[in-house]
């Protein structure tokens, strides 16, 4: 099976030739199938971890068109793994400096930059002018979207997670085999997979599982191998082994079942449960701000102060005075503080210390505050030299 199609006219010039020799050399590719790479399109969503590996490999390789989906700026705890970016393009958009890079390793690349979010309203006008979409997200609503997208187009979804020291990676094609809904046909609960911002991940996994991904589309377009279609691909970095589990097409997948329910794109940020952006991840929790603490502080206000993140991140910062209990540990340890005491609950951004304080409510606690924020939010307010992560 090869996606990409081959216009007989279609050449390589003397100096192609040479920047290609070693796939030239190689019957598997040869002049064929150069030219179909040549003549092929990538859609990679996300110029992050799995996007800068991806998006670098397959412009090396020569695939004549590539497009790029994301509207972040570089941030400098992006560099630890998003290689296609360096230190001076922190607070530059991600695009830009992908763009620089892709072009310094080869210029004969056409690079087709989409600086949006990806929707269900813009969603299927970008992927539709690409073979093949390669999915280098970092959420479910964004994975969702991308999966139904390609089920409508009838396009392969080259998929690939990351998480801490684990990795995925598969190709969802509808046409040939299953695709993510199949497998996973409904979305976890809010909150209960952290994000790599929340629980990290280890710098070099996403140059792995970007690098299966790039070689699984350079694969279909030459239809040659054996594509990951109906198989997903589990890497464990610490114990550097490889398994694979058959996946099977379900009959009654919603989206490329026999009988579809979902025949057009929907709002998948309502699918996933994911809130909107001006509200808080502590709804109905009382809060209390960095200043305000700061406050409490400086008058001498009687108070205790609970950080509930883990051992090694305590390591890292902490406030004056907290006392540590570790959300895996709090439901055992509740007993530690005492109801008739004010306490101020505090994590790294806020999630995990308004799960807390919610035990602390059902324990009847009532002289209880979330830190909003956490303590990201008290560098940013109160203390700018303290180290953030």
């Amino acid at each position: 099976m090869s996606i990409a199609t081959m216009t007989p006219s279609a050449q390589l010039s003397k100096d192609e030739i040479l920047r290609y020799s070693r796939h030239l050399i190689m019957p598997e590719v040869g002049m064929e199938g150069q030219l179909k790479l040549k003549q092929a399109s990538v859609l990679c969503v996300g110029a992050g971890g799995l996007g800068s590996p991806l998006a670098l490999y397959l412009a090396a390789a020569g695939v004549g068109r590539i497009g790029l989906v994301d509207f972040d700026v570089v941030d400098v705890t992006n560099l630890q793994r998003q290689i296609i970016h360096g230190t001076k393009d922190v607070g530059r958009p991600k695009l830009v400096s992908a763009a620089e890079t892709i072009q310094d390793i080869n210029p004969r690349v056409e690079l087709v930059p989409h600086e949006t979010r990806l929707t269900s309203e813009n969603a299927l006008d970008i992927l539709k002018d690409y073979d093949i979409i390669a999915d280098g997200t970092d959420n479910f609503a964004t994975r969702y979207l991308v999966n139904d997208a390609c089920v409508l187009l009838g396009k392969p979804n080259v998929y690939g997670s990351i998480f801490r020291f684990e990795g995925q990676a598969s190709v969802f094609y509808a046409r040939e085999g299953p695709c993510y809904r199949c497998l996973y046909p409904e979305p976890p609960p809010p909150g209960l997979v952290p994000s790599c911002a929340e629980g990290g991940v280890l710098g070099v996994l996403p140059g792995i599982v970007g690098c299966i991904q790039a070689l699984e589309a350079i694969k279909l377009i030459l239809g040659s191998g054996d594509p990951l279609i109906g198989r997903l691909l589990l890497f464990d970095a610490l114990g550097m082994k490889f398994r694979e589990l058959k996946l099977h097409k379900d009959a009654n997948c919603p989206v490329c079942g026999e009988h579809p329910a979902v025949t057009e794109l929907i709002d998948y940020d309502a699918f996933c449960g994911v809130r909107g952006e001006e509200r808080e991840p502590s709804d109905g929790v009382p809060e209390i701000s960095a200043r305000e603490l700061k406050q409490m502080m400086d008058k001498g206000a009687p108070f205790v102060l609970v950080d509930v993140r883990e051992p090694h991140e305590y390591q890292i910062c902490s406030l004056p005075g907290s006392k540590l209990i570790p959300l895996s540990e709090f439901p055992r340890r509740m007993h530690e503080l005492n109801s008739a005491d004010e306490i101020v609950v505090h994590c790294r951004m806020g999630p995990r210390s308004a799960q807390a304080v919610q035990l602390l409510m059902k324990a009847g606690f009532r002289k209880i505050h979330n830190l909003r924020g956490g303590i990201l939010g008290w560098a940013q307010q109160v203390d700018p030299t303290m180290p953030v992560y």
